[in-house]
């Protein structure tokens, strides 16, 4: 059952978890021209240092989800900072080595798969019935606080300081987390190991539930895929395309993040106000859609600004709807790790084809023209997913 009434601490850390995790994957896109220029990665490789995220996720997240359900989250929590931290320090020793990069990166992957269930279930868990829809609007909004972070502090990196300041600031956020961590620990969830019977009834899901959360996973998917497409390469896309420079491409990048992250928070407005889950996810995949349609007859003009408007909207609304989903299937509190373990499976598959199958677009074409057809039609297959859950969940 949720608490009578918000326990503000734990939200806060959760989102900082999440956040963190988020500018930790979010690092590499601000930078990646000049990667690319100064050390010559293929861009299938240069790809894969996004997608590696995913990788680790997809095999392991619901068992994670499940670890962190039984056990609690603070010893998952404190183990994955340290990876996480050796993985940032992979990738500063041998930054010309490309496989090196991808190793260190891999082992941030680890860490952030633990993070990616860790956070948004202690938010979930110390939300109070009416403050959940606003908490999961906070609890969607981790991957743009960890984006405009990121891209924030490449601006001097870029001026100045050097590259290597994203990754030895995040060796620090590290250190700095692991502390808050052991401060926190005794005010954790224990997990449900103690009570055998209460560990049974939150893992036991039904058929029908369980057939939900896997729509649910297919729309994580989708959305996750062309998102971490479009934000990965968008920077590289706005110096080849539209002809910005290297610092001029990195504010058109963080324009539809912050975009995106007002519109978390609209999203949970709406559905307190008692909007369907189902209806609001389909709007806002096939709102997505049609901006990758309409990426052809888009500029540098007034139609380029609305198109990366109108997207960073959709990727506002989508994922607040995608992490009411267990609360909606499941009810509040009931196997919130698990769930989101199940539905972080899905968005690891998203993440790890996305932007490869974009880097391979672009090498096959010798251009851009594919990623219209390509992730449009992957985005419309979504917003017919989304379509079937709204049916679902309205005949339930």
């Amino acid at each position: 059952m949720p608490p009578s009434k918000t326990h503000l601490a734990g939200v806060a850390f959760g989102l900082a978890l999440s956040s963190f995790a988020a500018y930790q994957m979010f690092k590499l896109p601000p930078v990646l021209p000049l990667l690319l220029e100064r050390y010559g990665y293929d861009r299938t490789l240069a790809g894969g240092f996004m997608s590696v995220y995913a990788l680790v996720g997809l095999f392991l997240s619901i068992y994670l989800g499940r670890l962190i359900e039984r056990r609690g989250p603070a010893r998952p929590v404190f183990a994955a900072l340290g990876v996480m931290a050796t993985g940032n320090l992979l990738g500063l020793v041998a930054p010309e080595n490309g496989m090196a990069v991808l190793a260190g990166r891999g082992l941030e992957g680890l860490a952030f798969a633990v993070l990616a269930i860790a956070g948004p279930t202690l938010t979930n868990l110390s939300a109070s019935a009416r403050a959940l829809p606003i908490v999961l609007g906070l609890t969607a909004a981790w991957i743009p606080i960890g984006q405009i972070s990121a891209t924030l502090l490449a601006q001097p990196a870029l001026s100045g300081w050097g590259w290597q300041s994203l990754w030895i600031a995040g060796a620090l956020g590290c250190a700095l987390l692991a502390l808050w961590t052991l401060g926190m620990r005794r005010s954790l969830p224990q997990g449900t190991a103690a009570s055998a019977a209460q560990e049974q009834g939150a893992a036991i899901l039904a058929p029908r539930e369980r057939w939900l959360l896997a729509l649910g996973g297919f729309g994580f998917l989708v959305f996750s895929g062309q998102y971490f497409a479009y934000m990965t390469w968008m920077p590289q896309y706005l110096v080849e395309v539209q002809g910005f420079s290297l610092d001029g491409a990195v504010w058109g990048y963080l324009l539809p993040v912050v975009v995106l992250m007002i519109f978390n928070i609209v999203a949970g407005r709406i559905l307190q106000a008692g909007v369907s889950v189902g209806g609001l996810l389909t709007a806002a995949l096939a709102l997505q859609a049609a901006v990758w349609w309409l990426l052809p007859w888009t500029g540098s003009d007034w139609t380029g600004l609305v198109s990366v408007v109108a997207y960073g909207i959709g990727a506002g609304v989508a994922p607040t709807c995608l992490f009411s989903l267990p609360s909606t299937i499941l009810g509040p509190g009931r196997g919130a790790a698990a769930a989101y373990g199940l539905m972080m499976t899905g968005r690891s598959i998203g993440v790890f084809i996305g932007p490869i199958l974009l880097a391979e677009a672009f090498k096959l074409s010798g251009g851009w023209d594919l990623s219209a057809p390509i992730f449009g039609s992957f985005t419309t297959a979504g917003a017919l997913g989304a379509l079937w859950l709204w049916l679902s969940l309205r005949n339930r």
